[in-house]
């Protein structure tokens, strides 16, 4: 076979996408704040669009401005071949309904800025250990050595590298140092015994348990920390700790001579400690949860609103459209500017609308389908599937899916995600779908009300579940308890 470069003519059909419908798509798919930016941008780019003033009749501006652009858009139909706007909506109407899975490459996006949000600058873990660093009494070279340790520390407090690691890593920097400066001399390096001075240095800081390698060493520091050091719980912690940690209490009360309930107690006060004291100086997100939806109970009924009273509201430049309807004044770049930007207003603004009657649609759905959970609460909640909501709104699977996605709703239970209203279903005698996050919830509930002393196994919630009716394998049990971060029946007992 000839290798090389060849020309060849091929026919055939490919679906391509005006980038509108992928800005639509995209719209949909925006929780409200990133709506809210993407909206006051294209307020910046596009002079044909001006937000609603308060004062206006929006109801009589929003038809005058409609039929306004619906004969603007129809004059210029036949003043050019190109795809009008009808038949691009036609097309997000065929999308939405039958999903966004379309052949062909995409289309080059419209060239808009795009702004990155500024993250404020906060003090992590790091700059904790270092601050406590400067005011100790301490050489450059032993602040250049403390700041190795912390580079090794990560967010749940505990040393990543062993000491002989640390010592290579700082030893390494230390010669390129030295060569980088024409220094022919060979420089001091950090010794063994300086590391582990340090390390006793490091452990010392804010919070208590820093610095530790294992969990053990861990809870040894901040037992020490509390002074509890040399108390029944520190004897758990530094001889048995293995059994510790499997609940032995019977055993180790054999070996230490004390009862059972005694050893416990103890083991109680050492649940207490943090096994990841880092997490308490974790850079936290600065992102803010503001509910899309708003569901109230109104005289017996649950009523679903948009919460998009801070949305900015647009509508069409008066002025701009009458400067568009002389089409003598424009010509060539002119024309072709006006043209676009007054389509892309158009546009925008009945994908606004779209977005809020899709939302509209699939909350009025859940709500209807989980009306019990609202009633009665999470043991309540039915199954559902992005499937069944597609079907019974008329539209495609991903086009829900783009609607519940990194969005909440303000309900009477609560600010929740809508994916919290979706979980897969298991049968129930009476041939009853349940949901499983409901079944969750219910094992919580046994496990909350269960006597200390005779703890429910996984077999006793079981036969639990099936006398509600509910048909349960005892490994799905013990998986939803491990969900629930449940320890088994016999780690639970008290004595």
């Amino acid at each position: 076979m000839k290798a090389g470069l060849h020309q060849s003519a091929r026919l055939g059909q490919e679906l391509k996408v005006n980038p509108r419908l992928y800005q639509a798509m995209d719209m949909l798919y925006m929780p409200l704040l990133d709506l809210q930016q993407h909206l006051k941008q294209e307020l910046l780019v596009n002079p044909f669009l001006e937000l609603v003033e308060e004062d206006e009749e929006e109801a009589e501006a929003g038809e005058e401005t409609a039929a306004e652009a619906e004969e603007q858009s129809e004059a210029e139909a036949e003043q050019t071949p190109e795809r009008s706007d009808s038949d691009d909506e036609s097309q997000w109407e065929e999308i939405l309904l039958n999903g966004f899975d379309v052949g062909g490459m995409r289309e080059e996006r419209d060239d808009r800025e795009h702004y990155e949000p500024t993250t404020i600058a906060s003090r992590g873990l790091d700059d904790h250990l270092r601050d406590q660093v400067r005011l100790l009494d301490l050489s450059e070279r032993d602040e250049l050595l403390a700041d190795e340790f912390i580079g090794n520390i990560n967010e749940d407090g505990w040393l990543t590298a062993s000491l002989d690691e640390i010592l290579a890593g700082i030893n390494e920097m230390i010669d390129k140092a030295a060569e980088a400066a024409g220094d022919e001399r060979e420089a001091p390096h950090f010794t063994m015994p300086e590391a582990e001075r340090m390390l006793r240095v490091i452990q010392s800081l804010d919070p208590a348990g820093i610095g530790a390698r294992t969990l053990h060493e861990c809870l040894v520091l901040q037992l020490k920390d509390s002074g509890l050091d040399g108390t029944l719980s520190g004897t758990l912690v530094r001889d048995h700790f293995q059994e510790l940690i499997a609940h032995r209490w019977v055993e180790i009360g054999k070996k230490l001579g004390l009862p059972p309930g005694e050893v416990q107690r103890a083991a109680d006060e050492v649940a207490k400690l943090n096994p990841k004291p880092g997490r308490a100086y974790a850079e936290g997100s600065d992102n803010y949860v503001v509910p899309d939806l708003i569901v109230e109970k109104v005289e017996g009924e649950y009523l679903v609103f948009i919460n998009d009273a801070n949305l900015p509201r647009l509508k069409l430049s008066r002025a701009y459209q009458e400067i568009a309807r002389d089409k003598k004044k424009f010509d060539g770049e002119s024309k072709e500017f006006i043209t676009s930007r007054l389509s892309a207003a158009q546009w925008l603004i009945q994908a606004i609308e779209q977005r809020r009657q899709t939302m509209l649609k699939v909350m009025h759905f859940i709500v209807d389908r989980q009306r019990e959970f609202f009633e009665k609460g999470v043991q309540a909640l039915r199954p559902l599937t992005l499937r069944e909501v597609a079907e019974a709104i008329g539209m495609h699977e991903s086009t829900v899916s783009r609607v519940t996605n990194e969005k909440f709703a303000q309900t009477p239970r609560g600010v929740l995600p809508l994916k919290f209203f979706f979980s897969s279903a298991l049968k129930s005698s009476d041939g009853e779908d349940v949901s499983a996050r409901g079944i969750r919830a219910t094992i919580e509930k046994l496990v909350a009300e269960e006597d200390p002393k005779n703890p429910l196994t996984d077999q006793a919630l079981v036969e639990l579940l099936e006398r509600d009716g509910v048909q349960i394998a005892r490994r799905t049990v013990a998986k939803y308890r491990d969900q629930l971060g449940v320890l088994p029946a016999r780690m639970r007992k008290r004595l």
